[in-house]
């Protein structure tokens, strides 16, 4: 016959570590849970999918007319578009340049607006910058193609 004793200490300590690995697990679950929302928010918050698609159309819509100004204002539209929709996708960061950094982790395809990003900032900060009807037009396509990588075109 086999005979089991039982120390009371010994039995305190078990279910107390049992207890505290529960109590690591879970915590380690909620942080994933938190971490995984962060990353896979496709919601937007302040900004519904139809209000983009008629900006958008606004912009194609300028870019179209052909005149510079109209030109220039469309791309920096197209980056403020994105922007908001970063935004409203809870994309952490104060600028674009840093919630496209963010986005990229989970949309690896978004890297490719940063030389649109880039133009936009030229046209921003140089007031002389000449662009280019053909430059104009790659940039609105690349915002546009962020819009359909983040699915909300």
């Amino acid at each position: 016959m086999l005979s089991f004793t039982i120390d009371i200490a010994s039995l305190g300590k078990f279910v107390l570590a049992l207890i505290g690995l529960i109590f690591v697990l879970f915590i380690v679950r909620a942080v994933w849970s938190f971490v995984r929302r962060l990353f896979a928010s496709n919601r937007l918050e302040g900004m519904d999918r139809k209000a983009i698609q008629a900006r958008w159309t606004e912009i194609e819509r300028m870019l179209e007319s052909g005149g510079e100004m109209h030109l220039k204002i469309a791309v920096m539209e197209a980056d403020k578009l994105l922007d908001h929709a970063l935004k409203a996708m809870a994309m952490p960061g104060k600028t674009l340049g840093e919630r496209l950094k963010y986005a990229a982790y989970k949309y690896p395809k978004i890297r490719n607006v940063w030389n649109a990003h880039r133009l936009r900032n030229s046209l921003a900060h140089e007031a002389s910058f000449y662009l280019d009807p053909g430059m104009a037009k790659r940039a609105v396509k690349d915002f546009k193609e962020a819009l359909h990588t983040l699915h909300l075109l």
